[in-house]
């Protein structure tokens, strides 16, 4: 690689990598009445990207792939700090934010094949208490086989019930693995969701399906064409990988939290666990579960005490409610959590799943 590729690539790298996870913080804190102090908070890690972005010179021919990836990267990172700054500025809403932060997901996707070949790349996706575990960066450092890593199935951005998978790099098929399958929340797509799970994923050893709805968000009500097809997703990825079936969690945030329920309480369900996020719930729901299947069911609920959408007040009755009919429930509030996905509980909800 030549000289002034490599320069290129340790100046811009670090404002990236930045600019990334300030992003990842204003989302996990976001908030109508707190937009301002979060946007405080970060900073402007996006002019530090700006310059290094700009400077980067010209690559010979040979490089193309790699500056086009990073070139992506960049340019994603920089349009939802755009979004988020016109806002700011007071042109726009809480629609506009989450329109900006479309951009997010588009940048990580670009930068990810860059993880096998450059450190700071591979340890941005790992989780924080990872970063220096050396064992795993060395099983990281092959980079995937012709089983691992990314893949999607019918999922391109616009489309409906498909989905996207990771597949940890040191996976071997002689070892089945746990399985996650995380539902987006209303309007959204697994293509796009699957980077709420990827780091703790690849950290921790699980196989990661992110579906999308068939319809604009979950069959909540009417005819429930969705679990029909993730029963086909998973018998796909149940035949491609090996899959420990006593360790295969449905997880979901919003909409995708309370589908959970909706799907996971039927008798016929194969999820071992359900650990909705941020969701509402009817108790209704409980009453009409198949009691054999509530009996001692692993639900693992998830709820922000600031949540705007579904008040918290929801999930202690879901609580209640589950705990009454039979299921093994563990509840967990968090003080500052609104109505955003708290990446942080990922590694509880893995070690849970294993049963540490």
């Amino acid at each position: 690689m030549s000289e002034a590729v490599i320069d290129d690539i340790v100046a811009v790298l670090p404002p990236l990598l930045n600019a990334l996870e300030a992003l990842g913080f204003f989302q996990r804190h976001l908030h109508p009445l707190a937009f301002a102090s979060v946007m405080n908070a970060i900073g402007t890690p996006d002019e530090a990207l700006q310059k290094a972005h700009t400077a980067i010179g010209d690559w010979p021919e040979q490089f193309g792939g790699l500056r086009e990836r990073l070139d992506r990267a960049c340019s994603e990172t920089r349009a939802a700090f755009a979004g988020i700054r016109e806002v700011e500025r007071g042109n726009g809403d809480l629609v506009a934010v989450f329109r900006a932060l479309r951009h997010v997901p588009r940048a990580q996707e670009a930068l990810y094949p860059l993880a096998a070949q450059f450190p700071p790349v591979s340890s941005f996706f790992l989780n924080d208490a990872n970063r220096e575990n050396g064992d795993l960066l060395s099983r990281l450092e092959v980079g995937p086989g012709e089983h691992a890593g990314i893949f999607h199935d019918h999922n391109e951005p616009g489309s409906r019930g498909g989905f996207s998978v990771y597949v940890p790099e040191y996976y071997r098929p002689d070892r089945a693995m746990p399985l996650v399958m995380a539902l987006h929340g209303g309007s959204g797509n697994g293509r796009g969701f699957l980077w709420s799970w990827l780091r703790d994923a690849r950290s921790l050893g699980a196989i990661l399906v992110a579906p999308t709805a068939t319809g604009p968000t979950w069959a909540l009500m009417g005819d429930d064409s969705d679990t029909p097809n993730l029963m086909r997703i998973l018998e796909t990825v149940r035949s491609r990988w090996s899959i420990d079936a006593s360790r295969m969690l449905l997880t979901g945030m919003s909409d995708g939290g309370t589908f959970c329920y909706v799907t996971g309480l039927d008798g016929a369900s194969p999820f071992t666990h359900l650990a909705p996020v941020s969701a509402t719930f009817h108790p209704l729901m409980a009453e009409m579960a198949d009691a054999e299947r509530m009996r001692g069911l692993p639900v693992f609920i998830t709820h922000g005490k600031l949540d705007w959408m579904f008040p918290v007040q929801t999930a202690r009755q879901t609580q209640a409610a589950l705990s009454t009919a039979g299921a093994d429930v563990t509840y967990r509030e968090i003080d500052d959590l609104s109505h955003t996905y708290p990446r942080e509980i990922n590694a509880k909800l893995l070690q849970w799943l294993n049963g540490e």
